[in-house]
């Protein structure tokens, strides 16, 4: 199988299935001298892991990650950092059931990618979905803690904006109420709204669709390059790669398409630190190049296929047949869809960076700065 890596000079490869020993990741081109531990990278595992509330899957995961290369630990220092090596890390799969999926270890799950693996390769991994599981989004995740601790001075944070018809009030819109509550909600008067939604869903073993919005502050102007590197473009690309995902904008997206060139047109005036913008339609990205503005862009997650209701669909045999789908499963991909999208997110800007400082000269930066040394 190929197409299992990402990214030009930062880049990531993920490993593993659903119902394997273990998953994980190997990064490779982060530059020496990042400092880096297993415990920094536990902090955003800890965010995916499922079996955190009734709204998502029970499996029982720790998502305990181990760092197996690419770090060094100086006895003086007592610091742990990267040594310019790769750096693979593996996480552990420890609650599988994979007796959940005896029932249709030769029938096409609808909405799943049963079907188009086995027309592909032939032979699937029914177990979960094997390749095609969520599960390998953990392995994103610690790659992009990597990518985290490269960008200093980059804010990156992600927040559910929509659950089903159920949108979030932009006038109430709070980006740090996003973590006192299990929804990743900046909306607090919209909490109870998507609780009791979420829990007519889960009752009636059914799922619903969810939009995450991203926003990337301190990026520096001068980030992506034009025609065929874009950032917009590499960015979309890496969050459609997400699972369930079937939608990426970026600033005000398709919205845009109902404006005048007025409303549309971000603005500009010197401010005290440099040319500050009125606005931020193009979401901090004009002509696939970073403006200095925050990077801004929302996914949309579709329901999740695996519904308790009778579905129709086909087996490996072309025979007719109805199914449901038992197992442990998310009613919302979406709510822990988020510390996903913030990983790509990183390692998309980490990319970016990184080829930015390789083509220009460009060292470490300062935010407001244009990414320049």
């Amino acid at each position: 199988m190929s197409h299992n890596s990402f990214g030009h000079l930062f880049r990531v490869t993920t490993w593993g299935e659903s119902h394997g020993p273990a998953l994980g990741c190997v990064v490779d081109g982060c530059p020496p001298g990042v400092p880096l531990t297993a415990e920094e990278v536990q902090v955003w595992m800890d965010q995916r892991r499922p079996g955190q509330g009734k709204f998502v899957t029970q499996r029982q995961e720790p998502d305990a990650v181990k760092i197996l290369s690419g770090v060094f630990q100086d006895e003086k220092t007592k610091v742990q950092v990267t040594t310019g090596t790769p750096i693979s890390m593996l996480i552990e799969n420890v609650d599988q059931r994979s007796r959940d999926y005896g029932e249709i270890a030769t029938q096409f799950r609808p909405g799943h990618a049963d079907y188009t693996y086995f027309a592909k390769y032939g032979v699937r991994d029914y177990r979960g979905g094997g390749r095609a599981s969520a599960r390998e989004t953990a392995a994103r995740v610690a790659a992009g803690a990597v990518a985290r601790n490269i960008l200093q001075g980059v804010a990156i944070r992600g927040a559910v904006v929509q659950i089903g018809p159920h949108a979030v009030d932009r006038s109430r819109f709070d980006w740090d109420q996003r973590t006192e509550n299990p929804f990743w909600c900046p909306d607090a008067e919209m909490v109870p709204v998507w609780e009791e939604h979420l829990e007519k869903v889960r009752k009636a073993g059914s799922s619903t669709g969810a939009i995450v919005e991203v926003e990337a502050s301190g990026v520096p102007a001068g980030w992506g390059a034009p025609v065929y590197g874009k950032l917009d473009a590499e960015l979309a690309a890496a969050l459609m790669s997400i699972n369930a995902s079937k939608g990426v904008e970026i600033g005000a997206g398709f919205a845009s398409a109902a404006f005048s060139g007025e409303e549309n047109a971000d603005e500009m005036r010197m401010g005290n630190d440099g040319p500050m913008f009125l606005s931020n339609s193009a979401g901090g990205i004009l002509g696939g190049i970073s403006s200095g503005q925050p990077v801004v862009a929302r996914v949309a997650f579709k329901p999740t296929s695996s519904i308790l209701s009778l579905r129709r669909s086909i087996d490996e045999n072309a025979v007719e047949i109805d199914l449901r789908t038992k197992g442990r499963h998310d009613p919302c991909v979406g709510l822990r869809a988020v510390p996903v999208v913030e990983a790509m997110t990183a390692c998309v800007l980490a990319d970016a960076f990184l080829r930015h400082r390789a083509q220009t000269g460009g060292g470490a930066f300062s935010p407001g700065q244009d990414g320049r040394a």
